[in-house]
């Protein structure tokens, strides 16, 4: 352990849950966040938060970032990389934006700032969007500004009750050494087939700067769903005809789930999403719900089929309403002294569009410090 904290630059920076991650060992010399709204709860929870820049990234440049940072971290914008996006990918206005974060990254080495350790965090549908090429020009963009780099899919369920796999890209300056307990000669349990096949593509002279990232460390197994539920909460609580109603809406399979859950014979707690579904050439709405003491990924609260409803059996009581606020945040592993926006869809937007804090603690010990520490050594010799 350091004496004193390794510094960090988060981009896209939301409501500051990948700095709740990286934790005390870590201090923040710079964050950048476009929306007010996400940036005024980082501010609550971060006060007084002046190394808060509320901008669009395309009007920063390296000046803008002071000191020397050991990491930046950026959790860029998926939206054009999403299923449920537009799919214009990296040309896209924002998932795009992790184009001009290179630029900084490479102008920074230019004036002699580099940053030793960079870690890109998206959607696994970065590999495979437009037929691969976008994740072809994040691996380009990485290797061309000086970095090796490995990617690792991490699915927040082995953290928390909700099922959240992202891609998390590592990118090591070619200025420092990579050591040897960090990584492994073969792909391991991080890495997908679709993410080894997204590798296999890359043209060889880029492939050949790829590193498999292997952690070999415990994972940490966080509360149930069942635990982060609030069962007595009065507010909220649909009518029975509400209720009746989202059951109308599911399959034969999901009303069948509905009623094992009855047989169960003790309070069961199941997560429902509303999707619409092609049947036989006809679109139509339903719920399906799963009772496997898994959440269904939150997703930012676009429309009423984005928010996630809960569904609570308990012998033949049956009850529903939506995810709370505090619900979706414990789902993403923010503390409950985080302080949430007032309204129900900034509060669930923050969560809905966050990266799970439990994944960034475990990455941050297990590969991050070790890396921070290992390039501090490096330098002091």
């Amino acid at each position: 352990m350091t004496s004193t904290p390794h510094k960090f630059y988060e981009f896209f920076a939301g409501g500051g849950m990948a700095r709740l991650g990286l934790g005390d060992q870590w201090k923040c010399l710079f964050a950048n966040e476009w929306s007010e709204k996400k940036a005024s709860a980082y501010r609550a929870n971060f006060p007084p938060a002046r190394e808060l820049v509320v901008d669009d990234v395309w009007n920063l440049d390296a000046s803008d970032l002071p000191g020397q940072a050991d990491l930046a971290w950026a959790s860029f914008p998926c939206q054009d990389l999403s299923l449920a996006g537009n799919g214009a990918g990296l040309d896209g206005d924002r998932s795009g934006t992790v184009v001009k974060f290179w630029d900084l990254m490479h102008d920074l080495a230019q004036v002699g700032r580099g940053v030793p350790i960079v870690v890109l965090e998206n959607v696994v549908g970065a590999l495979t969007s437009n037929g691969g090429s976008d994740f072809r020009a994040i691996a380009e963009l990485t290797s061309g500004a000086g970095y090796r780099f490995g990617g690792m899919v991490i699915d927040a369920a082995r953290f928390v009750p909700q099922s959240r796999p992202r891609l998390f890209i590592v990118a090591i300056s070619d200025l420092l050494r990579i050591p040897d307990e960090s990584v492994a000669a073969v792909p391991g349990q991080w890495h997908t087939p679709r993410l080894r096949e997204a590798v296999e593509k890359l043209p060889a002279q880029i492939r050949d700067r790829w590193v498999w990232w292997n952690p070999r460390c415990p994972l940490i197994k966080g509360r149930t769903l069942d635990e982060i539920i609030d069962y007595d909460d009065p507010i909220g609580w649909h009518t029975d005809e509400q209720t009746r109603r989202l059951l109308d809406l599911m399959s034969d399979i999901n009303r069948a789930k509905v009623q094992q859950a009855k047989a169960y014979g003790k309070r069961i707690v199941g997560t429902v999403y509303k999707r619409v579904r092609n049947e036989n050439g006809i679109k139509s709405q339903r719920a399906e719900v799963r009772f496997d003491q898994i959440s269904g990924c939150l997703r930012t609260p676009t429309g009423g089929s984005s928010r996630q409803t809960i569904l609570v059996v308990e012998r033949k009581s049956v009850r529903s309403r939506l995810l709370t606020p505090r619900e979706a945040a414990r789902l993403m592993g923010l503390p409950e002294t985080y302080r949430l926006p007032p309204k129900y869809n900034d509060a669930y937007h923050i969560s809905g569009d966050g990266v799970v804090v439990p994944v960034v603690s475990w990455l941050e010990q297990n590969l991050l410090r070790p890396l921070a520490s290992h390039a501090e050594l490096m330098k002091a010799a």
